[in-house]
């Protein structure tokens, strides 16, 4: 049976560039932003038919689609920078096509083709069971032996995948809380992700599902229209969000992480720092590939550096003295927690490497998931 790996974390961490770097590598299957694309809904419980699952896999992800409508498209979105035959306006963009297949190939509607055509004619039975068929179909179509799943904002997911997959790995990676938390108040999928909370906080509910039209109409005015089929993107944009409020998710998203992988067994479980990644790329990516069950080929260490972009570490630092400070706090109790994780996800009593202020130079992001997707 091939490896299966997920790497969680908060998003805004390097992650995007990490399954760059897992693409590049002959042997594994890097599948960007699966659950991010697909969430819940394509995990049902029982048996489902081929048909079943495969409309799971197409039909387009309203929330993604709305953003799109609404000229807020997300820079993970990859089939909008190369446009095929769908479009958010007319036949929506199925849910593979966004960030998954342009991932793999240059003719993602050709793969999806290739896909449907089998998909559909599988038998009936579990997700879970369709979920590693679809995978072994991937890795046999392009040659691959490990499957590789990476997803921004995915602690949420981290329970149900294990539950539903037992024998997967879980890599949790994480980037420097202040750097991360500015990184996050500057995208608009962080920025809408706050504002959609807001929005179930006044309305008292834990689930949109609960929404009411009673609820809608006591929303204020500049977030009732953020539920419509297209908005204002100036709505997301240009809202006075404190940068607190983002260290504070950051603080939310690494605690449920490292939560749950202390509960893994270890050969499961193992961390990646991306600031660990930039300061030795060929060693912890040698790590990586060993934990991923392949070789750290020489041409792929040098690929994967190369692939590494250190221009923004240490972004946060540059916020005046005061913000600084406060956003610093706020990604407190998140650091704390990363603090009782080394390397191969074990807990250690030296703690993780706190958040220092450097000298100044020059002046100048199938458990009840339920967390709306970046």
């Amino acid at each position: 049976m091939r490896s299966l790996t997920f790497v969680i974390g908060t998003g805004r961490s390097g992650s995007t560039a990490l399954s760059r770097i897992l693409n590049a590598h002959p042997d594994v299957l890097s599948l960007n932003e699966f659950m991010a694309s697909v969430g819940d809904a394509a995990f049902p419980e029982g048996a489902v038919t081929g048909e079943e699952f495969w409309q799971l896999l197409y039909r387009p992800a309203p929330h993604f689609e709305r953003m799109i409508r609404s000229d807020l498209p997300l820079p993970e979105f990859l089939y909008t920078r190369r446009p095929g035959r769908y479009t958010a306006e007319t036949t929506g963009i199925p849910a593979l096509s966004l960030m998954v297949l342009p991932h793999l190939t240059d003719d993602p509607d050709g793969l999806l083709d290739e896909l449907g055509a089998a998909v559909v004619r599988w038998p009936e039975r579990t997700a879970a069971e369709h979920h590693r068929a679809l995978f072994g179909l991937l890795c046999t179509r392009f040659g691959r032996t490990a499957v590789v799943e990476r997803s921004g904002y995915s602690t949420g997911w981290a329970p149900g995948l294990r539950d539903t997959f037992p024998d997967a790995r879980f890599v949790h990676m994480f980037r420097d809380g202040p750097d991360c938390a500015l990184s996050m108040s500057r995208h608009p999928g962080y920025r809408t992700i706050l504002l959609l909370r807001e929005i179930k906080e006044r309305a008292g509910i834990d689930s949109f599902a609960d929404l009411t039209p009673e609820h809608v109409r006591a929303l204020p005015a500049d977030l009732s229209p953020l539920l419509d089929d297209r908005f204002d993107p100036a709505l997301v944009r240009d809202r006075d969000i404190p940068l607190r409020s983002f260290g504070a998710l950051w603080s939310e998203l690494v605690t449920d992480g490292a939560e749950f992988l202390t509960r893994l067994p270890a050969v499961q479980r193992t961390t990646l720092a991306y600031e660990d990644l930039l300061d030795k790329p060929a060693e912890e990516l040698t790590r990586l590939a060993e934990f991923l069950g392949v070789a750290p080929r020489p041409q792929w260490l040098d690929t994967g550096s190369a692939l590494l972009d250190h221009s923004r570490r240490g972004s946060a630092s540059r916020l005046p003295a005061a913000e600084f400070a406060a956003l610093t706090e706020s990604c407190a109790p998140g650091t704390h927690a990363l603090g009782g994780l080394s390397g191969d996800g074990r807990t250690t009593p030296q703690g993780a490497r706190g958040t220092a202020r450097p000298a100044p130079t020059h002046p100048h992001r199938p458990t009840k998931q339920g967390r709306t997707p970046t």
